[in-house]
């Protein structure tokens, strides 16, 4: 009798044991996916109050929706399509914007390549050996991060936390891929511009 180790089933397995009656393999597929959901109810959803509502509503939208899904997409995608639409339905009844409508037409500037976080917007001649000076961009770039809108915050979470791809990203929130693009630049642009500012101000 051999004792190596099982391989984890595969979402498409566990998708088969929830609709086959197994309602303990939903909680897998919810652990699976907890991280991407949670980034973004997060990032969309600013009243904290609100959240686990928004998360548990995803969380029905698929399993009520889960013997519709044809595997035509990663189930991490779909499960994104789910909370990005949700938060999207909880912002227009809040009547909260999205995105400014000045940004509705993005420019045709991009920038290609995954880059930290912190190294994103700190420039090409940024020290990673200044630790103290780190911290503080970090700090100053999470808050940077929360004066964005909804759309912006989701992205920069999807691309430089979760690690989605551009397509991926288009998959989630049906937009085309050379706008995620554009509306990353955006992003990026608008936090290195709160970076110089708040460093200016600590010059003064």
């Amino acid at each position: 009798m051999s004792n190596l180790p099982t391989s984890p089933a595969t979402d498409q397995q566990l998708v088969a044991q929830v609709l086959g009656g197994n309602t303990a393999a939903f909680g897998q597929l919810v652990q699976r996916t907890e991280g991407l959901v949670t980034q973004m109810v997060f990032k969309m959803i600013r009243h904290s109050a609100d959240r686990p509502d928004v998360a548990q509503e995803i969380y029905l939208k698929v399993f009520k929706n889960l013997a519709g899904f044809k595997f035509q997409a990663k189930f991490s995608t779909w499960v994104g399509q789910i909370a990005y639409n949700t938060c999207l339905h909880y912002l227009e009844k809040k009547k909260l914007v999205l995105v400014d409508l000045s940004e509705q037409r993005p420019d045709d500037s991009s920038e290609e390549g995954r880059s930290p976080p912190v190294s994103l917007v700190a420039g090409s001649d940024y020290d990673p050996e200044t630790a103290l000076f780190d911290q503080d961009l970090t700090t100053i770039l999470s808050t940077a991060i929360e004066q964005l809108p909804p759309l912006y915050r989701t992205l920069i979470a999807l691309y430089h936390q979760q690690e989605l791809s551009y397509e991926e990203i288009a998959q989630i929130t049906s937009l085309p891929d050379g706008t995620v693009k554009n509306y990353l630049f955006r992003a990026r642009k608008r936090l290195k511009e709160y970076l110089l500012a708040s460093y200016h101000r600590d010059d003064l």
